[in-house]
């Protein structure tokens, strides 16, 4: 069986350039698992994981890209293992206007720098992304997130109160914190900052 996956970052963005390509290449659109969610962490990629739970020795999973199955050289060289001891095959159709197959002894070799590649990418993105942070904060442009939660924030002031007085009122910190919306460690934090 030949299942394609189909993955973007964000809600706003579109797959179906991708499920195109998966068509094209002979996947059936009822065998393509589709999701917008970030790809950093496996674990928030619902359809991938119900993909890796279904393939069975035999099958075959296609990917348009590298970085749709994968963000990290870890979680790919793992996924990938895993794929194999399932005798379960990966294709990704555009690695420079090739096709890798992991079931090939060349496309377990490219499939392994590639991944190292995609991860390095990322990590020089990040890299690049603090030390612009960094200067802007030097000339003093950057100021970060504003801070939800200030000492007028009625809310939070109430819930302070409620959380300092718990003693007579018996209020769990979780049940403060449900009653205004806000985080506990928010609480905890602007608790701690109001005893300095």
């Amino acid at each position: 069986m030949i299942y394609g996956y189909a993955r973007v970052s964000s809600a706003g963005q579109n797959l179906s350039a991708q499920i195109q390509q998966l068509e094209e290449y002979g996947v059936a659109k009822k065998d393509i698992f589709k999701e917008k969610v970030s790809g950093r962490k496996k674990d928030n990629r619902e359809a991938f994981n119900r993909l890796l739970d279904i393939v069975v020795s035999g099958d075959i999973i296609v990917v348009t890209k590298l970085d749709r199955f994968a963000r990290s050289t870890k979680d790919a060289l793992n996924t990938i293992d895993m794929l194999q001891e399932k005798e379960v095959g990966l294709v990704v159709l555009n690695v420079k206007n090739e096709i890798l197959d992991t079931t090939t002894a060349t496309g377990k070799l490219m499939i392994t720098v590639l991944s190292a590649v995609a991860e390095f990418e990322a990590d020089m993105i990040k890299e690049r992304q603090i030390e612009g942070i960094a200067e802007a904060k030097k000339r003093g442009v950057y100021k970060g997130r504003p801070s939800t939660y200030h000492e007028n924030h009625k809310g939070l002031q109430k819930a302070i109160e409620l959380f300092n007085d718990r003693d007579n009122n018996k209020m769990t910190v979780d049940e403060i914190a449900e009653t205004f919306n806000i985080s506990r460690a928010t609480i905890y934090r602007e608790a701690r900052k109001q005893k300095l």
